[in-house]
């Protein structure tokens, strides 16, 4: 067996252990050193001596102090590092990082579907909005109707979806924060993938009515059009309702409408600049850095010389790399823009009396991620290399394109909810220890970190990103293949996994106003 490790930066004093079944005690690396301990796959090795108290360097950074001395060859555990103090918000380098200029990508086009307020759709679904939780029972059982005895009449409509959540009553419905939820969810239902058809199922006694969930203009209909079609709303609690099944059918006479409205719609070329794309990472391990999240930084800086639309996000997961995110912000603005969303995370983590240490998951540090430093380091390769001219805050709708940093909580289910409601169109997301993830409202194309991870999850990974680490292809490659998916799934030549097994995770609203 020839022993491999992977050092990312001159700097570094670690390596990680790249062999599938980690590396055993007495094993002699290329550069003569040998191993005191067994070594995990994926877990870190000290290249020299680290003194107590000195930096433990990985990606030419300290993501941790020594608490005792660690021997060369020595495995470099969790358990051995104290993690470094968050970065001052104050001081920041601004706008200092230009992007290396690259000529624009042209000719690159997808199937997709126009809408009336000028976004494009990758899929054709009639979503049913509901505004509060209360409903989703009859709407789940309304959906499942639909599908199963109506949907094939109109063959150009890829799905139903129920957009059932969690919230809408029980809760402080004025308080400070409790904007985010609502507008998360009015955006959702405006998702280019659901064609502005907008329908809701409302209970009738919850505090988010239908008027406030979805107020007078916010739906537009039709260009040609001089004023807004009327909300739909299905009120389960109005006296016509006599029994489950008038309300079920009530449900299902409204959805006919629609319908036959979304069959009317056709995939049309259009230029590969309409992707809206979100790029996530959960389950992640000590390789999502090395490869998966390099590959998806190289497809986003192709992404954004085709003239589309990246978001990346996960506050918690950007936090300690504050400094190379406002140094690449194209203005000063956009960079204040970013810290201010750093201190109000910080603050509302401050609350409960936690920090961004808490993020960090008992499968993460098995994969070798020591703590939320190291952690974050690997996360942030998903944005590339370009120049971040955006800034958007939770629950708001994306209105640019390039490269953006979306602030969301780095939770899968929230973070996936706030980029739909952002306008994503296509959803990439990369894991390392692994995880069925998928989403309804859009195609979740997901890139493992491992060969071993793509080999016995082969009909759940979409891209194989171990290969750079096997020495098959590069991250260029891999970036290239990604790309290229891309243009095939957002046309529907081709279907991810999860939307093949019709994986689907529920949404999860961010709520940080109070519960009544």
């Amino acid at each position: 067996m020839i022993p491999l490790t992977i050092k990312i930066n001159d700097l570094d004093n670690v390596a990680v252990v790249a062999n599938a079944n980690g590396l055993p005690a007495g094993t002699r690396l290329n550069s003569g050193l040998i191993l005191k301990q067994d070594i995990p796959q994926a877990h870190k090795v000290a290249l020299i001596d680290i003194q107590e108290n000195s930096a433990v360097i990985r990606y030419g950074i300290p993501i941790g102090y020594a608490i005792k001395n660690i021997t060369a060859g020595s495995w470099v555990s969790e358990s051995l590092l104290k993690m470094p103090d968050a970065r001052s918000l104050n001081n920041l380098p601004i706008s200092t990082v230009k992007a290396k200029e690259q000529p624009p990508l042209e000719g690159f086009t997808f199937e997709g579907y126009k809408n009336a307020d000028g976004s494009v759709g990758t899929r054709n679904i009639l979503a049913i909005t509901t505004t509060v939780q209360c409903v989703s029972g009859v709407v789940e059982h309304a959906v499942k109707k639909i599908k199963s005895e109506l949907l094939s009449n109109y063959p150009n409509v890829d799905d139903v979806v129920g957009i059932e959540h969690t919230y809408g009553c029980g809760v402080a419905i004025d308080a400070q924060g409790a904007d985010i939820p609502i507008r998360t969810l009015r955006n959702i239902s405006l998702n280019p993938n659901f064609g502005g058809e907008v329908m809701v199922v409302s209970l009738g006694c919850e505090k988010l009515q239908p008027q406030r969930l979805m107020p007078p203009g916010s739906i537009f209909i039709n260009k040609s059009d001089s004023h807004t079609e009327e909300l739909n709303v299905v009120c389960l609690q109005d006296d016509e309702h006599i029994g489950f099944m008038s309300m079920i059918n009530s449900i299902i006479e409204s959805a006919k409408n629609h319908l036959e409205k979304l069959n009317k719609r056709k995939r049309v070329t259009v230029p590969a600049s309409e992707l809206v794309v979100g790029v996530q990472c959960g389950g992640s391990d000590a390789f999502s850095g090395i490869t998966a999240n390099p590959a998806v930084g190289f497809c986003t800086d192709l992404l954004v010389r085709v003239g589309a639309s990246v978001m990346f996000s996960e506050v918690t997961e950007v936090r300690d790399g504050i400094d190379q995110l406002t140094s690449r912000a194209s203005s000063p603005d956009v960079a204040q823009k970013m810290i201010n969303e750093m201190q109000w995370y910080d603050n509302y983590l401050e609350k409960a009396k936690v920090d961004r240490s808490a993020n960090t998951t008992p499968g993460n540090k098995k994969g070798g991620l020591s703590n939320i430093v190291e952690k974050a380091m690997g996360s942030i390769i998903k944005s590339g290399t370009s120049s971040i001219t955006g800034v958007l805050s939770p629950g708001d709708k994306l209105k640019q394109k390039g490269l953006t940093f979306a602030a969301t909580p780095a939770s899968d289910f929230i973070c996936g909810t706030l980029q739909l409601a952002a306008g994503m169109n296509l959803h990439v997301f990369t894991t390392g220890r692994g995880t069925p993830y998928g989403l309804a409202a859009v195609p979740v194309i997901k890139v493992a970190t491992r060969t071993d991870l793509a080999r016995r999850w082969h009909d759940l990974m979409d891209i194989n990103a171990g290969k750079i680490t096997d020495g098959t292809a590069s991250i260029e490659d891999v970036g290239w293949e990604l790309f290229h998916m891309m243009l095939d799934v957002a046309s529907g030549r081709k279907k991810t996994y999860a939307e093949h097994w019709k994986i689907h995770n529920s949404l999860v609203l961010f709520n940080p106003a109070p519960v009544t």
